[in-house]
């Protein structure tokens, strides 16, 4: 008898898990969105609020800190006017979550309207209450693009 309990045992343990999972997703994936939303109004103060001091961001043209892409962001050297979200997924390792977006980003570079596919990798720790992003890289991809759940 002890065998088919044992099974029934890990099932229930790792559906309560994915079910404890569920809401920390929603908040990522609300937070993402957000934070599309954040840049898209030039909202500096609130993303240095949300961008951890040593964060990365790695664009077409190159990579820099916080700092600099704050600059950008405020200057307008890049305007993230409309980021269309065509899909999303959220993988939860302990404190750390990986949140992808497959997206369409009409965005305004050195004063050109430019439009590109692109599958965004965004890293966050939870400190204390609040997540705090570490990373956000633009990978170029097709249109037909697929983010594998």
């Amino acid at each position: 008898m002890l065998k088919h309990i044992a099974p029934l045992l890990l099932l229930t343990i790792f559906a309560t898990h994915a079910i404890a999972e569920e809401p920390i997703a929603t908040e990522l994936k609300a937070l993402s969105a957000q934070k599309w939303v954040w840049m898209a109004d030039k909202d500096v103060e609130k993303l240095e609020i949300l961008f951890h001091d040593k964060a990365k961001f790695v664009h077409m043209s190159g990579s820099w800190k916080k700092d600099r892409e704050l600059e950008i962001i405020k200057s307008g050297s890049i305007w993230y006017k409309n980021a269309n979200v065509h899909d999303i997924a959220v993988e939860l390792f302990g404190d750390t979550a990986i949140v992808w977006n497959r997206i369409t980003l009409v965005a305004v570079v050195r004063g050109k309207e430019v439009s590109n596919e692109f599958t965004v990798t965004e890293v966050y720790q939870r400190q204390e209450d609040d997540w705090k992003m570490l990373d956000l890289t633009f990978s170029s991809v097709r249109d037909s693009h697929a983010i594998e759940h």
